[in-house]
């Protein structure tokens, strides 16, 4: 079975690659509206990344800070 942090980070993985993968073909097709929802989601998978690393710091920085406190 694999770990949560495995099938995190596949998951992620699959998903740039599909997000690269409609990209290439939007350019291929010389389709304007294409290119532009192929960024939009690029731009959004990378800013859930962003989002998910800043509460990941935030938690464990809670979980030091209650550490501390006890």
């Amino acid at each position: 079975m694999l770990s949560r942090q495995t099938l995190n980070r596949i998951i992620i993985f699959s998903f740039m690659v599909l997000v690269g993968f409609s990209l290439a073909k939007a350019i291929y097709h010389k389709s304007v509206m294409g290119i532009i929802l192929a960024l939009v989601s690029l731009g959004a998978g990378i800013y859930f990344l962003y989002i998910l690393a800043k509460a990941k710091e935030e938690m464990e920085r809670e979980a030091a800070g209650q550490t501390m406190a006890e």
